[in-house]
């Protein structure tokens, strides 16, 4: 496996990854770490941090950059993270991020979830999914205030390519106890050089099985917009309902810049219900979800849920 596909990239090309932390008191706090390269060649590379009432944008030369191709371990600045967690250093523009979080054993998806889809060179953006799940342990200091993240989960994702779709839907949420589970949604119009289309990858772990519902497997969107979506496969249907959220300010790539702005829900509320056929396998409401969308339309006509 290739953790780091950005070597020698001329532009444009961005590539980053997606560290969320949720404390078994449902404290939340995600990190991206990034890689980008415009269309005229300049390459940096930034931090961007979401809490639960903020978030912050660092820039970084590219020289204070490092990723390894052939192991999951990335440094930007003073920061590391990696397969085996994460160590912050940061003092800088007005924020203090200190501490070092330790991850169990991540929960791998049974293949890639791009599929065949992996394969289209012409597609603005590839995902990845690196741990499901995995256990935490150790603490993190943001101006001032602790996050005592130990016996809490973690979520690890990634992106890579130019831009991210003009128009998309992402959600992901956790949780413990008796039917502990986990889920990752992603919808997006897709443009190709001969017509695009509207897809959508999704995995989910709950009860020790994985479930892959994906437009390469057969499955249809039924309704989608910025309150959720529907989608289809077979006998399964998979229902998000967003109920309560309050987006966060993030940038994002356009060919390489990151000069889009879009905003993320950290701590969103969803619902979320999956059934097979007449029988309900989950309906699980989350207070902790991560749920964005984005559109670049200025008028959405999707159908209504």
């Amino acid at each position: 496996m290739t953790f780091f596909h950005g070597e020698g990239k001329r532009g444009p090309y961005f590539e980053g990854w997606y560290f969320k932390h949720q404390s078994p008191e449902g404290r939340t706090l995600a990190l991206i770490p990034a890689f980008h390269v415009d269309a005229a060649g300049g390459a940096g590379a930034s931090i961007q941090i979401i809490g639960d009432t903020g978030s912050w944008w660092l820039e970084y030369p590219d020289t204070a950059f490092r990723a390894e191709k052939d192991c999951f371990q990335v440094r930007v600045g003073d920061s590391y993270f990696g397969a085996s967690g994460i160590e912050l250093e940061v003092e800088r523009d007005g924020l203090s991020l200190k501490g070092s979080l330790h991850y169990g054993p991540f929960s791998c998806i049974a293949s890639d979830i791009m599929g065949p889809f992996r394969l289209f060179g012409g597609m603005q953006c590839a995902h990845g999914v690196l741990s499901m799940r995995h256990s935490l342990h150790g603490r993190l200091v943001l101006n001032g205030e602790q996050y005592d993240f130990s016996n809490g989960v973690g979520y690890i994702e990634t992106d890579r390519g130019r831009s991210f779709p003009d128009k998309y839907l992402w959600t992901q949420c956790m949780w413990q106890g008796s039917e502990m589970g986990s889920l990752m949604l992603a919808v997006a119009s897709i443009p190709l050089p001969m017509g695009g289309f509207t897809g959508c990858i999704c995995a989910i772990q709950h009860q020790g099985r994985e479930y892959r519902l994906a437009t390469y497997r057969g499955a249809r969107i039924e309704a989608w917009s910025a309150r959720g979506a529907v989608i289809r496969q077979g006998q399964y249907r998979l229902a998000v309902e967003l109920l309560e959220g309050r987006g966060q300010p993030l940038h994002a790539p356009v060919e390489g810049s990151m000069e889009r702005f879009i905003h993320e829900s950290l701590c969103a509320k969803v619902r979320y219900t999956f059934q097979c056929g007449n029988r309900l396998l989950f309906q699980h409401t989350d207070p902790h979800a991560s749920f964005e969308y984005s559109s670049k339309e200025e008028v959405d006509n999707e159908a209504v849920l």
